[in-house]
């Protein structure tokens, strides 16, 4: 097992009220449901490769792919 440190965190009710609704339906618990939100949020590996080059919100949605053809 990793070794951990205890921390303390403030939630609202209601956002502790449904992490623990997430954590009863999903059989984890709230410290695992935590953790993986920081690191899937906060601690991302930086990408690397050509999918980078897209890294980001997006411009445009797919249905003004060839907006740039139209006439002004």
């Amino acid at each position: 097992m990793t070794p951990m440190v205890k921390t303390q965190i403030y939630l609202r009710d209601e956002e502790l009220e449904a992490l623990h609704d997430v954590a009863e339906r999903s059989g984890r618990s709230v410290a695992e449901l935590v953790r993986e939100a920081v690191r899937r949020v906060w601690l991302r590996p930086d990408t690397q490769g050509p999918v980078a080059l897209w890294d980001g919100p997006p411009a445009h949605t797919s249905v003004e792919h060839d907006h740039i053809y139209d006439e002004p």
